[in-house]
């Protein structure tokens, strides 16, 4: 364990009564500088969205700012501009989860999983998640899914295969959980009300479930995170202090069991309003303009 971590055990999670804001800030700060795991990376600015083309100069820009304080990057997508990202990360000396999106357009996710293979085949592949949320969506069935999956496997043989949902999909999925090489499990205790002060105990039980229903296979936080504008959900209520200090919660806990998680998110992005509500601008550790917001 480092120096960062034992020093501050007392943390460990539970109790931060003793500590200022400006304390945790610093902890934030320390943690990014030892690096954490993986984080969600988006490369949009300000007015882009899903289906923006993507340029190589702005990937570039926008992976500068985060890339000293990871070690993966996880994209979302294949196709405009996003296919760029792995070769791009491997260039920095980043290692990437690579987004394969699939949802009802078809002819799309084949143009998709053609470009994750040729990723595959470059070497800029770590994981292959081939779909992100297509089950909590309804946008796909439990064997159309499958046959997405087995058909990367076949193509790229020497990297490993998952799937993104929601811890529960794969309790209630067991099927796409046996097809899969590792299980990549979001989990949000905001989006389920839960209270900050009882985030970090509800994301363990998350996180547990999903591995007791993984049998034996590696389980991936794959998405995590705390937002610190916007209405809250329930009892989970966002702000500066409650991001930080889930930050904090969840990279002591990583450090203390050695679990991945790849934190949501990179950058606040405004499109994901539209879908989430005033809460989706704002799930960065960096702003819209790329300045690091709790450190």
């Amino acid at each position: 364990m480092s120096n960062y971590y034992k020093k501050n055990m007392v943390l460990a999670g539970m109790d931060f009564s003793n500590h200022s804001v400006e304390d945790l800030r610093a902890l934030v700060r320390e943690i990014l500088e030892a690096k954490i795991h993986g984080i969600s990376f988006s490369p949009y600015v300000e007015g882009q969205g899903p289906g923006t083309q993507i340029g190589e100069a702005q990937i570039r820009d926008r992976m500068k700012i985060i890339q000293p304080h990871v070690h993966w990057v996880r994209s979302f997508s294949c196709t405009d501009g996003n296919e760029l990202i792995p070769g791009i990360a491997a260039e920095n000396g980043l290692k990437t989860m690579v987004g394969v999106w699939l949802d009802e357009d078809r002819d799309h996710n084949e143009l998709e999983i053609t470009n994750a293979i040729e990723i595959a085949k470059a070497g800029h592949a770590g994981i292959l998640a081939v779909g992100n949320e297509v089950l909590l969506r309804g946008e796909l069935s439990e064997d159309e899914l499958i046959d997405y999956i087995n058909r990367v496997k076949q193509a790229a043989p020497d990297v490993e295969v998952g799937y993104v949902d929601a811890y529960f999909e794969f309790v209630d999925h067991p099927r796409v959980t046996e097809v899969c090489d590792v299980i990549l499990a979001n989990c949000y205790p905001f989006w389920e009300g839960c209270p900050a002060d009882y985030s970090l105990l509800y994301m363990k039980d998350m996180y547990r479930r999903a591995v007791q229903a993984a049998n034996g296979k590696k389980v991936i936080v794959s998405e995590t995170g705390w937002p610190n504008v916007g209405t809250p959900e329930r009892g989970a209520v966002p702000s500066v202090e409650n991001a930080i200090k889930y930050f904090i919660n969840a990279y002591q806990w990583a450090e203390e069991e050695g679990i991945e998680i790849f934190y949501f998110s990179s950058f606040d992005e405004t499109w994901k309003v539209d879908a989430e509500g005033d809460v989706g601008a704002y799930w960065g550790l960096w702003d819209k303009d790329g300045n690091l917001k709790y450190a």
